[in-house]
C-alpha cells in the first residue's frame, strides 16, 4: 500500500453545489479509526478538519461539518458505519496550489482522503509572501496562518466574540504584527475601556504596543471643536426635531452658521466658504443671534417680531449643552479657537504629530457614556474627511478600529446615534475608495448596524454561543460558509474561525498571544474576595463621580 493510499478514508455518496456527503471506510474494509500521516496520529472525519476529494484530474478541498452513524455496508461484519457531511471550499491545481471556487465537481464514488501537510501548506502559500502570520492552524500547529493584509485592512473586517473570548487580545495581536511587518501603517484605535493604554497604581503608563510606535491621547484632550461639525451634525446636536418650531430653528441656524463662517474667516483668502467648511466661528455669537431674534419686537415693543418666541427651546438646549462640562471638548475648546489650529489637530489624529506614531490610541474611557456617540461620530468623520481631501490618499491608507462598536453604532438607534450611524456607515460603504479601512469589534453582532457588518469582507469569529448572534452572523457570511457558524460555540479562548477575503479559505486558527498583552483581564472575584482591601476611600469615589473624571486629572 502506497503512502498516498494510506490517507484514503472514504468515498463520496452525494454531491450538491454547496455540500458533499461521504461514507467512511470501516474496519472490515481495511480501515482503522485512526491513520498516521508522517508519524502523526489523526482522527478521521472530525468536524472542522479538512479533507481532499480526488477523482481523476479533479482534486477538491473540503471541510467536515458533521459525522453521523449509518447502516453498515454489506459484508463489513459490523452493524453501523460512519458518514460525514462536508462543504467544498476550492480546488487544488496540478501544481499543488489552492484556488477558491469550484469549477469541476466530482461524482459519487470519488475518493476522500485525509489532507497531508504538503496540501495544507499549499493552502496558505498564497499569502505567505506578505509575511503577515497571525496564528497557527488548529488542524496542524506546525503551519502558520498568513492573512492578506491588503484585504484584511482595506476591505473592512469584523472581530466578533462573546465577553472573555479574547477580542482585545486578537486586536492587540493583529495590530502588533501589522506595525512590525508594515512600518508605515497608520492606525487609530477607539479604546472605550482603557485596555490598550492604561495607568498603573504607581502612576506609570503602560501600553499594549511598542511605545516607540504608539501615541496616547485622552479623547477630552483631543478637542474636536464644534466648528468642525457639518451643518447636519449641528442640527442633530442643537435642534430638537420634535419641537413645533424645529423647521424655523433649522432655517435660521443655516443662515447664521453660513454668515458666521464667512465673516470670521475673511483672512483665509479662499473666497466663499460653504456651510460645511471646517472653519472657526463663535458659538457665543451664534447664541446672540438667536437670542436677539427671539426677543425682537416692532412698533416700540407693542408687537412681537416674526421669530419672537420660536427659539425658546433652542436657546435652552444650547445653553444647557454649553454649561455641561462633559461637552467642553466640543463646545468650549481651549486650544482649537481658530481655523489655523486644524492642521495640528489632524497631525496628532493620524500619527504625524511629534513624535510620529503608527498607532494612535484615543482613550474614550473618561468620556461619559451618553456623550460617546458625539465623540465617535466626530472621530470617524475626521478619519474619512482627512483622506477624502488628501490627494495622496492611495499612499496613506488609514485604519479605524472601533472597540465595543455595538454601543455607538447600533442596529436600531434613536436620534442620539444618528450622527454616528451616518458617519460609520459612510466609511463602511465609501471608505475603501479613499483608503479608509474599518475594523469593528463587538460582543453582540446582533446589536450592531447591519449596514456596517454587511460591508465587512473578513470575519474573525471567536467563541460565540448566543443563538441570535450566531444566526445574525450566519446571514452575513457567504452561503457556502454558513454551516461553519455552528463551530463558533466550540472554539477555545484565543481560537478563531476566520472567513472572508483575507484568508485563502475558512480557517480555524489558534491566534498568537500578544506581547505585551492588553489590560483586558477579568476581575478575579475569588482572589479579591479572599485578599481584597478591607476599606475604600468612598469620598474619592464620590468626588470622581461629581467631577465626571474617572482618571483624576
Amino acid at each position: 500500500m502506497t503512502p498516498y493510499t494510506k490517507t484514503l478514508i472514504g468515498h463520496i455518496t452525494k454531491v450538491e453545489a454547496g455540500s458533499l456527503a461521504a461514507r467512511l471506510l470501516e474496519a472490515g474494509e481495511g480501515r482503522l479509526p485512526r491513520i498516521s500521516i508522517k508519524g502523526e496520529q489523526d482522527m478521521s472525519g472530525q468536524p472542522g478538519s479538512y479533507v481532499s476529494i480526488v477523482q481523476g484530474d479533479i482534486k477538491l478541498l473540503a471541510v467536515v461539518t458533521s459525522i453521523t452513524e449509518v447502516p453498515a455496508s454489506s459484508g463489513s461484519g459490523t452493524g453501523t458505519g460512519r458518514a460525514v457531511n462536508m462543504i467544498p471550499l476550492g480546488e487544488i491545481t496540478t501544481g499543488g496550489v489552492f484556488q477558491n471556487g469550484i469549477k469541476h465537481y466530482p461524482v459519487t464514488g470519488a475518493e476522500v482522503h485525509d489532507i497531508t501537510r504538503d496540501e495544507m501548506e499549499s493552502i496558505f502559500v498564497k499569502f505567505r509572501a506578505q509575511g503577515y502570520a497571525i496564528g497557527v492552524s488548529s488542524a496542524d500547529e506546525t503551519i502558520d496562518v498568513c492573512l492578506d493584509p491588503a484585504a484584511l485592512f482595506g476591505r473592512h473586517m469584523a472581530i466578533l466574540g462573546q465577553s472573555g473570548a479574547g477580542k482585545s487580545w486578537t486586536v492587540a495581536n493583529l495590530l502588533q504584527r501589522a506595525v512590525k511587518r508594515m512600518p508605515k501603517a497608520h492606525i487609530i484605535v477607539l479604546d472605550l475601556h482603557g485596555e490598550y493604554s492604561w495607568e498603573e497604581d504607581s502612576g506609570v503608563r503602560k501600553c499594549a504596543f511598542d511605545e516607540r510606535t504608539t501615541r496616547y491621547i485622552d479623547a477630552r484632550d483631543l478637542e474636536i471643536p464644534y466648528w468642525l461639525m457639518t451643518f447636519s451634525e449641528l442640527v442633530d446636536l442643537l435642534v430638537d426635531r420634535a419641537d413645533d418650531s424645529a423647521s424655523s430653528q433649522i432655517a435660521f441656524l443655516r443662515d447664521c452658521v453660513q454668515d458666521l463662517r464667512n465673516k470670521s474667516n475673511k483672512d483665509l483668502g479662499i473666497g466663499h466658504i460653504s456651510i460645511d467648511s471646517p472653519v472657526y466661528f463663535s458659538l457665543q455669537e451664534l447664541y446672540g443671534f438667536f437670542e436677539t431674534a427671539n426677543k425682537t419686537t416692532s412698533n416700540f415693543g407693542k408687537e412681537k417680531g416674526p421669530l419672537a418666541g420660536l427659539f425658546d427651546q433652542f436657546l435652552m438646549r444650547l445653553q444647557s449643552r454649553m454649561n455641561d462640562m462633559r461637552y467642553d471638548f466640543l463646545l468650549n475648546p481651549r486650544r482649537r479657537v481658530s481655523s489655523d489650529t486644524l492642521s495640528d489637530l489632524l497631525r496628532d489624529f493620524v500619527g504625524l504629530g511629534e513624535p510620529k506614531a503608527q498607532i494612535t490610541i484615543i482613550d474614550m474611557s473618561s468620556v461619559p457614556f451618553d456623550v460617546r456617540p458625539v465623540v465617535t461620530a466626530q472621530i470617524g468623520r475626521l478619519a474619512f474627511e482627512f483622506n477624502y481631501w488628501n490627494p495622496r490618499y492611495k499612499e496613506f491608507p488609514l485604519l479605524l478600529v472601533c472597540e465595543e462598536a455595538h454601543s455607538y453604532i447600533p442596529r436600531e438607534g434613536n436620534v442620539q446615534y444618528r450622527g454616528t450611524l451616518r458617519t460609520m456607515q459612510r466609511i463602511a460603504k465609501e471608505g475603501r475608495k479613499y483608503g479608509v479601512g474599518m475594523a469593528v469589534v463587538t460582543q453582540r453582532p446582533h446589536d450592531l448596524s447591519e449596514t456596517v457588518l454587511a460591508q465587512c469582507s473578513t470575519f474573525v469569529c471567536l467563541r460565540l454561543t448566543n443563538p441570535d448572534d450566531q444566526e445574525y452572523v450566519r446571514d452575513l457570511v457567504p452561503e457556502a460558509e454558513r454551516d461553519l457558524i455552528d463551530i463558533l460555540s466550540s472554539l477555545g479562548q484565543g481560537e478563531a474561525m476566520i472567513m472572508g477575503l483575507a484568508v485563502p479559505l475558512p480557517t480555524r486558527v489558534q491566534l498568537f498571544k500578544p506581547d505585551p498583552p492588553p489590560n483586558s483581564s477579568s476581575v478575579d472575584f475569588f482572589r479579591q474576595w479572599c485578599t481584597g482591601p478591607a476599606d475604600l476611600d468612598v469620598d474619592d469615589i464620590v468626588d470622581r463621580w461629581r467631577r465626571q473624571d474617572r482618571l483624576r486629572r
